[in-house]
């Protein structure tokens, strides 16, 4: 199997999974009792939240650990404090974990405005100052795009809300730029960022929110009043831990791994475009992560093609995974011709990938297009 759907979710470090296992096997105490093996449960939480900040570079912001990217998103969303009917705005290439809070606080009454993206799902910067003004609240921008690996200029924006908009709390999805792309969050300048704990080889059902000392938050869960009345709820000290360990590898070998993936996507983009000629790529390699390739291919459609590389042992995405409806949004939003409007793939690759797949990958997608296209015109 050649898995390149790593922007869904990815392989387990090994040794977060160690982590895993020895903490719910032998270490499982609740770091809210108060003996000696629950206050080092504690400690080794504390540690954790560290790791996570330091390699954020999160300075004296906060950080609080969550169930992953989505609910990270909806706290920062509905729990910032912000004026009734006030605007706020969101990128027009956002995951559903934003747009869907978004539609939710427009019923709501707010006047939440979409901010354009260009050809390669990048947030147009001058198309967002227009619909900045002194009424806007908040602002959601992702740092890297899900859907063709896009990196926005956060800090760009962030300058261009503080200038235009000076009221407006800024959050950045950075559930794909986190352990991508190097991230200092205080030279973004956000108020907040959402991270998550299986787009990096730690377990699914863990991730984290940043909150700068600026924003007010309101948490979205009442209970026990744990991490310091943020998220109520037993600590998830397991996944916690097991979240550090993979941060703590991922940072290890960053620069490595980031040149093997740009690498990777950058080979096989060339590969394809070679085999089939009418391919468009809308990853824009000036400004992308290194992880994502994504490509619109002419006369099919790309659910089907992701089924018949699937046969071929060859594992794709063409959206976000997390869609329930699994629409795919590429064709409408980038406006691509009518041709490509339906073909789109994303190949997303992590460091357990070699570039030696990449002949093979583009030799499988040629073949498979060539013969749904024969099909179709059957």
């Amino acid at each position: 199997m050649i898995y390149l759907d790593n922007a869904a979710t990815t392989v387990v470090y090994e040794e977060a999974n160690r982590v895993l296992f020895d903490a719910g096997a032998e270490f499982y105490f609740n770091a809210s009792a108060l003996y000696a093996q629950a206050v080092e449960a504690e400690k080794r939480l504390k540690a954790a939240r560290e790791t996570l900040k330091t390699a954020l570079h999160a300075g004296d912001g906060a950080f609080y650990f969550t169930s992953g990217g989505t609910e990270a998103d909806n706290t920062a969303l509905f729990g910032v404090r912000k004026p009734k009917g006030s605007r706020i705005v969101i990128g027009a290439g956002e995951h559903d974990a934003v747009m869907n809070p978004a539609a939710v606080l427009k019923e709501q009454g707010y006047d939440v405005v979409y901010a354009p993206v260009r050809r390669d799902g990048s947030v147009d910067e001058e198309e967002f100052a227009k619909l900045l003004n002194e009424n806007v609240s908040l602002v959601s921008v992702m740092h890297v795009s899900n859907h063709t690996g896009a990196v926005n200029d956060i800090k760009k924006l962030v300058k261009l809300t503080s200038k235009y908009a000076p009221k407006a709390v800024f959050h950045s999805d950075g559930v794909q730029a986190f352990g991508k792309i190097p991230v200092n969050i205080r030279a973004l300048g956000v108020d907040l960022y959402s991270v998550s704990g299986h787009k990096i080889h730690a377990p699914k059902g863990i991730g984290g929110l940043y909150v700068s000392k600026r924003a007010s938050v309101k948490p979205l869960l009442y209970g026990g009043g744990q991490e310091e009345g943020f998220r109520s709820g037993t600590e998830m000290t397991p996944l916690i831990w097991a979240f550090a360990a993979a941060v703590e590898r991922n940072m290890a070998h960053f620069e490595k791994n980031y040149s093997k993936k740009r690498d990777y996507i950058e080979q096989l983009s060339k590969r394809i475009v070679e085999l089939l000629p009418d391919t468009q790529v809308l990853t824009d390699f000036e400004r992308c992560a290194p992880h994502i390739l994504t490509v619109a291919l002419a006369g099919v459609r790309g659910e089907v093609m992701l089924h018949a590389l699937e046969k071929y042992g060859i594992l794709v995405g063409i959206g976000s995974a997390c869609s329930s409806h699994k629409v795919n949004r590429f064709g409408s939003l980038l406006a691509l011709d009518e041709a490509h409007k339906e073909g789109t793939l994303r190949f997303s690759v992590s460091e357990f990938n070699d570039i030696g797949e990449t002949e093979q990958v583009a030799a499988a997608v040629a073949e498979c297009a060539a013969k749904l296209k024969e099909y179709a015109r059957k």
